[in-house]
């Protein structure tokens, strides 16, 4: 239901990233930090804390879980990494946080001139 995922708005900077994130593939930890420093040109950076800080509480919501690997995968990566994959819930719950940032964006532009072009 969309008043399910609405419960949840607006996210944190953080939160929206890590969704963002694992909305591509599931991801472990440094994973999930470098995919956010990708997606935001390196302008927003996740220190440790905030991340496995945001993941647990995802988790404890229901938005994300935690899934298993086998013990070597195919890319060499270590079995103790814990990786996490968004469900359908944190997949409601991105597609309602866009749609109401698209929304402020759109207000904004209405608001705010944009600046010149400069004419060479």
């Amino acid at each position: 239901m969309k008043d399910d995922a609405d419960r949840f708005l607006p996210l944190t900077p953080a939160t929206l990233h890590i969704l963002l994130a694992l909305a591509g593939d599931d991801l472990h930890g440094y994973a999930i930090m470098q995919e956010v420093r990708r997606q935001s040109e390196n302008k927003y950076r996740l220190g440790p804390g905030t991340l496995y800080d945001n993941l647990q509480r995802l988790v404890d919501q229901g938005l994300v879980r935690e899934v298993s690997r086998s013990a070597k995968n195919a890319d060499g990566d270590d079995s103790r990494r814990r990786y996490y994959r968004i469900n359908t819930l944190g997949r409601r719950v991105l597609s309602a946080e866009v749609a109401r940032l698209e929304g402020v964006v759109r207000e904004a532009k209405l608001r705010i001139p944009l600046p010149e072009t400069r004419r060479t």
